[in-house]
């Protein structure tokens, strides 16, 4: 990173909202289940050339086979927000090193129900406390309610075996869900879709049509590896976004939550997702009638990142789903503050947003935040 970007990171922290966690996927860990396998993995021999050798694998890889990208003077395991050397020439033989920057205010993005789930729109700064690791004196620097930051969200569809029955109405509603949400010069969207490996059929974009023709592409075959996608998804699309301003992030997973291919687990995956602060909707595909225990994963991954899950029981039910989802991306409370007492530890912070005076609201937001390092 080059000196100027040091200047606008630090007028990001004054002028507007700015992120507490990574400012580049490049510094987000690969998984620790990963690194694991690749450390164990043992080297490759090979007494004789081979004859004839094969063309080059195009096969897109899974988050397990990434490996940390770090920068000049970053850290891939930790959050910390670190500069560059200086480029300039040195004609004395010192050693300029730049220190770290680290940004300390937590954004964090929220929805307020009723307790028979109705959307609740018209709160103001006063009526939230926010908790961070059971401290309530916290400063709130920014508010907007109904908020209208601009989205970006990933759309990961299970293109496995076991969804092939519904797989084309599924797309359908997908399709119609884009169409709805994402506006031109405004949202951008990403489409992909995962069996034992995710693959980007339609990258980041504000056009509806490509957004379409990438859900198309989508074909049913081959197993279920939905946490290696989420990973991807987390690190490698929505973390790698430019923060020039401030945005949302989300994802929408149509799965039936049955992972039986993944490189990294559940939790590695929802750690991803918390430190490139994505919030995680999940529209089952089980219609059985009954919840399994794909459902009951679901449901644990949207909880913990600030989302929801949905359990369509018929086909039909699952627009539905998508326009709830749609709604609720339009109805929605941000807000920044600095935690009292905030240390660059590295560690997990949790966070508890509180609807003061408002007994019967609930509201919803991620569980937590990953403070940087220094």
């Amino acid at each position: 990173m080059k000196i100027s970007s040091v200047a606008s990171v630090i007028f990001l922290a004054i002028a507007v909202p700015v992120v507490l966690a990574q400012d580049n996927g490049n510094d987000l860990p690969s998984a620790p289940s990963a690194v694991k396998q690749s450390q164990q993995a043992p080297p490759p021999q090979q007494t004789t050339p081979p004859a004839d050798p094969k063309p080059a694998d195009t096969t897109p890889t899974t988050p397990a086979a990434v490996t940390p990208q770090t920068q000049s003077g970053g850290n891939a395991s930790t959050g910390s927000i670190l500069e560059e050397p200086n480029d300039t020439p040195n004609n004395d033989n010192t050693d300029f090193r730049l220190t770290p920057v680290v940004v300390n205010e937590v954004n964090v993005v929220f929805t307020v129900t009723d307790r028979h789930g109705r959307l609740i729109k018209d709160l103001n700064k006063d009526d939230f406390k926010v908790v961070d690791d059971g401290r309530p004196d916290t400063r709130v620097t920014f508010f907007q309610k109904e908020t209208n930051l601009p989205l970006r969200v990933g759309l990961l569809v299970d293109a496995s075996n076991s969804v092939r029955d519904r797989f084309k109405f599924e797309q359908d509603s997908a399709i119609e869900f884009l169409s709805q949400t994402i506006r031109p010069k405004y949202d951008q969207a990403f489409v992909v879709g995962f069996d034992a490996t995710p693959e980007v059929t339609q990258d980041f974009t504000d056009n509806n049509e490509q957004l379409a023709k990438g859900v198309r592409m989508l074909r049913p075959g081959g197993g279920t590896a939905m946490f290696d996608a989420i990973y991807f998804a987390c690190r490698d699309k929505l973390a790698k976004q430019p923060r020039t301003v401030p945005t949302r992030r989300a994802l929408i997973v149509l799965s039936d939550g049955d992972d039986n291919q993944s490189h990294v687990t559940r939790e590695e995956a929802i750690e991803m997702a918390q430190r490139a602060e994505v919030i995680i909707y999940t529209i089952s595909t089980n219609i059985t009638g009954s919840h399994n225990e794909g459902d009951k994963i679901l449901k644990y991954i949207s909880e913990t990142t600030g989302g929801r899950a949905f359990f369509p029981f018929q086909i039909t039910e699952v627009a539905n789903a998508f326009a709830e989802i749609q709604d609720e991306l339009r109805s929605q409370y941000a807000l920044s503050y600095h935690p009292s007492g905030f240390s660059a530890d590295g560690r997990f912070h949790t966070i508890q947003i509180l609807a003061q005076n408002h007994k019967n609201l609930k509201v919803r937001s991620r569980r937590g935040y990953y403070a940087p390092s220094r």
